[in-house]
């Protein structure tokens, strides 16, 4: 045992070598080669003591060190290290005079001689590009072989994504799940061998409660009537969500329409408006209208209802969603510069193509709930009393109440409420808003169900919940939250051949579905990805009524917060119903005095107050008065 005092100043390096066994002796025998550098009286300590050294200088050895011995080993993190204008500049003078022999040994103008030409004149004029320029201290401080940083670092999504990623780790989706969308969709194989993945007993596991007694559903059973009177429309329980054409290519929005067609499931539009490619294939539409009023709107951004009026008359419009937030940025606006206005999203969006297309955070058509309501009715009429309800990320819990209340004191209320969680998909969005902006979707779900008991108007509204629906157990656990149906919009990309490569937003995806490029866009087939589509939404769809049957009821509106179950710790689980319990219908209407346990939770969960509610009462009933 060798030991030095620490502190003592002796810097040493040590190389062991272990020497091949010696058939005569039968034995190992050990080579040291010791090294050291003494600066100042060092003192050693007694046996066991560790041994404490600090490295004067590496024992390794690159070619343009002559401080190092050649027989020193040599690693690649060490070379880049040493690398530097010195360094570069050998390099270059080795690689220069390489060339020079070549010219000598084949000719000055042989081919060998330009082939060796083109590297070596890229070396140099990188290298002076590098250490000339001022915005990246990397390339300066380390010409040429900086560049490779930049390289490692632009394909890093990719080889995470490809080598790296487990297949159950979601960023944003899983492999796991989006193997799912790409098997249904081609009519592969989709079945699982020797178990589940998954850890049953980790936090957060859920599943749902089978039944001794199965039942069958039939697809017949898959739908849900939305509004009333002639034109109320017949849903299925999954369908397409919100994606604007511009932010979906011209193919991609064909094919998802053609697709809804043929599967009877409607395919909603998008903030952008009505485009020439959401008519062109059939399918029954959506019109998303957003606080930028597209497709119904004046010059300078205003509602106009005579434009709203003769858009939504198009007999493919089924309903219209008023777009108050979505998941991925609420309460954001946004801004489409000039240079991107295409003449189809200028027509579709009714904009000029030489000024910047504004989104701006809130609608100027109204700005309190009342108003809102009115605003509801104003546009049923228009639109001949076809299905109209809103969409929103939740936010504010007294701001929801206010707005149900707005409905039972005006009498009017929405068809439908689109509840987008926030862990909801977007094109580009500010990285904090969707990060840390907006209601998850199980929170958000549940809070806009017990609004709407507690008012006592869930029965004439109709509930669609989104964000990373994908699976038949996902549409199980939104319809025990509380929602009617379910939307998806990325599991649909996936079934058009979305790869996630995290493109949406530079115009580059590589499988033409978010992409303006032709050359991009040619890829995506449409005929082919409206079949893939179709196969996707009808397994899905089949699965999610195999589950309702195993758990043992027979249609949507029967599968409730008992049925699904999640584990909260590694001894405990709770049902839905249990974590998220259902509070008394009317229990906040005015006049009723409910102080069930249930009601008390939901106040405390949400950060309310009885003495708010009480407080509202009074000021209702002397509004009244």
């Amino acid at each position: 045992v060798c030991a030095l005092q620490e502190g003592a100043g002796m810097s040493m390096t040590m190389t062991f070598r272990r020497a091949a066994p010696s058939a005569a002796r039968g034995g190992m025998a050990a080579a040291l080669r010791f090294r050291q550098t003494i600066s100042s009286p060092a003192s050693l300590v007694g046996p066991g003591a560790l041994f404490h050294a600090a490295a004067a200088r590496r024992d390794t050895w690159v070619p343009w060190d002559a401080r190092q011995s050649k027989d020193s080993h040599v690693e690649l993190h060490e070379i880049i290290e040493e690398w530097g204008r010195g360094p570069f500049y050998w390099c270059g003078a080795g690689l220069t005079s390489g060339l020079a022999g070549v010219a000598l040994l084949y000719g000055p103008f042989s081919v060998a001689t330009a082939a060796t030409a083109v590297p070596v004149t890229l070396y140099w004029w990188a290298g002076f590009s590098d250490m000339n320029q001022t915005r990246h201290t990397v390339l300066r401080n380390y010409p040429v072989l900086g560049r490779l940083r930049y390289v490692l670092e632009s394909i890093r999504p990719e080889i995470r994504q490809y080598f790296i990623e487990s297949e159950l780790e979601a960023n944003p989706i899983s492999r796991y799940r989006r193997a799912i969308a790409y098997q249904r969709s081609k009519g592969a194989r989709d079945s699982l061998p020797f178990g589940t993945r998954k850890d049953v007993y980790a936090t957060g596991h859920e599943w749902a409660n089978h039944s001794m007694y199965p039942k069958e559903v039939s697809m017949e059973d898959a739908r849900v009537l939305i509004g009333s009177g002639s034109n109320a429309y017949s849903a299925s329980i999954f369908n397409i969500s919100a994606m604007s054409y511009g932010a979906l290519s011209e193919n991609a929005v064909r094919a998802l329409n053609r697709a809804a067609r043929e599967g009877d499931f409607f395919h909603n539009t998008g903030e952008g408006g009505i485009s020439r490619y959401h008519l062109e294939e059939g399918g029954d539409i959506v019109w998303n209208v957003g606080t930028g009023y597209f497709g119904c709107r004046t010059l300078d951004g205003q509602f106009d209802p005579e434009r709203f009026k003769e858009t939504v008359s198009a007999p493919r419009v089924r309903m219209v969603e008023i777009k108050l937030s979505q998941g991925a940025k609420p309460a954001h606006g946004g801004i489409l510069p000039k240079g991107k206005i295409t003449p189809a999203i200028a027509e579709a969006r009714g904009v000029r193509m030489d000024a910047d297309c504004l989104s701006p955070p809130a609608h100027s058509a109204f700005s309190n709930p009342h108003e809102m309501m009115h605003f509801i009715q104003h546009l049923r009429e228009l639109s001949g009393g076809k299905p109209t309800g809103f969409k929103l990320c939740v936010g504010r819990p007294d701001e929801l109440l206010a707005l149900t209340h707005a409905m039972v004191e005006t009498g009017i209320t929405p068809d439908f409420i689109t509840v987008d969680g926030a862990e909801g998909g977007t094109g580009a969005a500010p990285l904090e808003f969707s990060n840390s902006i907006g209601m998850p979707l199980v929170e958000g779900l549940r809070l806009v169900h017990n609004a709407l008991v507690g008012t006592g108007v869930r029965k004439r509204v109709k509930v669609i919940a989104t964000g990373r629906v994908l699976t038949g157990m996902d549409i199980i656990r939104c319809l025990a939250l509380g929602a009617d149906t379910c939307n998806a919009a990325r599991a649909f990309m996936f079934a058009l051949g979305c790869i996630q490569s995290l493109k949406c937003n530079t115009n580059k995806c590589p499988t033409g579905v978010t992409s303006q490029d032709p050359n991009l866009m040619n890829g995506l087939v449409v005929p082919d990805k409206a079949e893939r589509v179709l196969r996707f939404h009808h397994k899905t769809v089949h699965a999610a009524l195999e589950i309702m049957g195993a758990i043992g009821v027979e249609r949507p509106d029967q599968v409730e917060g008992k049925h699904v179950f999640k584990r909260v710790s590694s001894t405990k689980v709770l049902s839905y119903e249990q974590q998220y319990p259902e509070i008394e219908e009317g229990s906040l209407l005015p006049g009723k005095h409910n102080n069930s346990p249930a009601i008390q939770r939901w106040y405390e969960t949400w950060g309310l107050h009885l003495q708010a509610h009480k407080e509202w009462q009074k000021k209702h009933h002397a509004a009244q008065a």
